[in-house]
């Protein structure tokens, strides 16, 4: 992995860094990594995590295809 820093930012290449890190996954590997999975609940989680990916994938699918309405996020009012 790969991250340039520009101009002596160093705050912003971490920032980039992290980001790359949480989209490689490597956060969660690292917390799983921690203690001991046994190789039943390794298995409940993995089967657990593909029906939640399966779902959302049928949502997003129905979304598409007019079937659900789409939830709009609420607005936040910033305060600064």
């Amino acid at each position: 992995m790969l991250v340039d820093v520009r101009d002596n930012n160093v705050d912003q290449a971490l920032r980039v860094l992290k980001k790359k890190m949480q989209r490689e996954g490597l956060f969660r590997e690292m917390k799983a990594r921690r203690a001991y999975e046994k190789p039943s609940e390794k298995r409940a989680r993995e089967k657990s995590e593909a029906i939640r990916r399966s779902r959302k994938l049928a949502r997003k699918q129905a979304q598409r295809e007019g079937l659900l309405s789409v939830r709009k996020k609420k607005a936040v009012a910033s305060s600064r």
